[in-house]
């Protein structure tokens, strides 16, 4: 399946480079930490690459001049717990960005989220939320999110990613066409376990070291 007109797979070679590291089942906690920050500050400026900006008038030291600022309220929305991993990387970028939480942990046998927790802004209607789900594989987690912010009126949805397989790129614009999605690579499907292959394992778990 190729990446469909709401679908940017970012390409750079530091990207690249990243997610080698990522990748790599020898690459230690450490090392895949600092890797999945500086792919999501790459991944960042295309997420956020076309906000809406107006037109300020500011001095500096020496004259008045007429800058851009970002003109419309961010909400990033990780989902629990490895969507916390992109989150300090991509909220820095945006002073004043809000945060919603959603908590849903898939099981394992019939690979569908359950939600546990969630903890949501009130502002979604008139702001862009950003979901940050390092691994979009059934896209089940990822459709619950966009289920539950389009129930509190989230009015415009992106969703971020780190590696995406083409099952759950093709569940989302099936269901929620709406949704512009980012990566940073489009793999090559699932195993009968439902994990990305050739993936990076599981997320959380090797951010956190939790393996």
């Amino acid at each position: 399946m190729s990446a469909g007109s709401n679908v940017s797979v970012v390409e750079h070679p530091l990207v690249e480079n990243s997610l080698v590291a990522l990748r790599d089942v020898n690459t230690g906690t450490d090392a895949f930490r600092r890797h999945a920050r500086l792919l999501t500050l790459i991944l960042a400026f295309h997420v956020l690459h076309d906000l809406p900006t107006r037109a300020v008038v500011i001095n500096t030291p020496l004259e008045e001049v007429t800058g851009y600022e970002i003109d419309r309220s961010v909400i990033f929305v990780p989902v629990l717990r490895a969507g916390l991993a992109m989150l300090d990387a991509m909220s820095d970028f945006v002073p004043g960005s809000k945060v919603g939480f959603v908590g849903l942990e898939r099981d394992e046998q019939t690979a569908i989220a359950h939600s546990y927790y969630q903890k949501l802004p009130t502002q979604l209607e008139t702001a862009e939320t950003i979901i940050l789900d390092p691994m979009l594989a059934t896209g089940g987690s990822a459709i619950a999110t966009v289920k539950l912010l389009k129930a509190n009126r989230a009015s415009s949805i992106r969703l971020a990613c780190v590696v995406a397989a083409p099952e759950g790129l093709e569940a989302m614009q099936g269901l929620h066409p709406d949704v512009r999605i980012f990566t940073a690579a489009l793999d090559r499907g699932l195993n009968d376990r439902k994990f990305i292959l050739p993936g990076l394992g599981d997320f959380g778990d090797r951010y956190f070291g939790t393996t």
